[in-house]
């Protein structure tokens, strides 16, 4: 039998399926949402759940799971640790045969549990991609994706009528871009696809002298680039910003965040402050309502005023 804290998780989700644009959360966000939730995560892709526990749970998720009401079409496992970054495994319901579509702000996008340890979009974004749909629409012609991974950003600025340009070290995860904008009936040929490394690309944009109405800046904590130089995030970002705002028009937006615990809270707003100096506008933006548990996710929005 599911702990009453499991009913009322799912019953603060509630609401944020009201407009129907939207059939993807977190329903439980470890203790967030009760002591007896310590070191499991619970994320719905319409439909489909997917467990994360940690080795308080050995091998499998907790048993009460396969019989809660409104039981999920499958139920996928996946052991949360950093060094041993395994795909999820079937568990119970419906076997995935491929990727399946969820909906997320009136987007569609591509999820495989088969891909690896990540499954193709990261839920803790989904107020900054409606943001990001929101300037498109209010006359963010161009928009620049660095570390753009499946394409999620690009997707949504180009539902609203944005030109895109995607950067990842990943031709793999560009492909998975293109098919996320033809799931969106968004012909990929009118945007542009970079492979290779971030810097190097921006080493060609600046002297190209391109600008853009908006740069997203989301770069892994820790990533070793193929000639074997590492990016970190405390001793990189700064520059990476500083260069990444050289290519942002008057009353542009730079988007710059990180995953990066090793950061304490409100720490990437001072360092941005510090790398790009006067005039630009800082403001940092919570995570969404359905991550109730540690707020890992830092993001700051950048506007250029000078």
């Amino acid at each position: 039998m599911a702990p009453p804290a499991f009913s009322a998780a799912l019953r603060r989700r509630e609401p944020l399926r009201a407009d129907g644009g939207t059939d993807s959360f977190r329903l439980v966000d470890g203790t967030g949402d009760g002591p007896e939730f310590a070191g499991m995560i619970l994320e719905d892709y319409a439909g489909r759940w997917l467990v994360q526990t940690d080795d308080r749970f050995l091998n499998s998720p907790p048993a009460w799971l396969r019989g809660v009401a409104a039981s999920p079409r499958s139920i996928y496992w996946k052991r949360l640790d950093k060094e041993d970054r395994k795909a999820p495994v079937f568990w119970h319901g419906e076997r995935l045969e491929g990727p399946f579509a969820i909906r997320e702000n009136g987007v569609r996008y591509l999820i495989d549990f088969s891909a690896g340890y990540s499954q193709g979009l990261f839920l803790d974004q989904r107020e900054n991609r409606r943001r990001v749909r929101e300037l498109a629409s209010a006359g963010a012609r161009t928009v620049l994706n660095l570390f753009s991974y499946t394409g999620a950003f690009s997707a949504a600025a180009a539902m609203d009528g944005a030109i895109t340009a995607s950067v990842d070290l990943s031709k793999r995860y560009l492909d998975w871009g293109r098919e996320n904008f033809r799931l969106n009936e968004i012909d990929p040929a009118a945007h542009e696809f970079y492979a290779g490394e971030v810097f190097d690309w921006l080493r060609r944009f600046t002297k190209q002298q391109r600008r853009f109405d908006l740069v997203i800046v989301d770069p892994p904590t820790f990533s070793r680039d193929r000639s074997g130089k590492v990016f970190q995030v405390e001793r990189d970002y700064p520059r990476l910003a500083a260069t990444c705002a050289g290519l942002v028009d008057l009353g542009g937006r730079l988007l710059c965040s990180t995953n990066h615990r090793g950061l304490a809270s409100g720490d990437l707003g001072r360092m941005l402050a510090e790398a790009l100096g006067p005039g630009w506008a800082f403001e940092s933006v919570p995570m969404p309502a359905d991550f109730t548990g540690v707020a890992y996710l830092q993001a700051v929005w950048a506007t250029r005023n000078q």
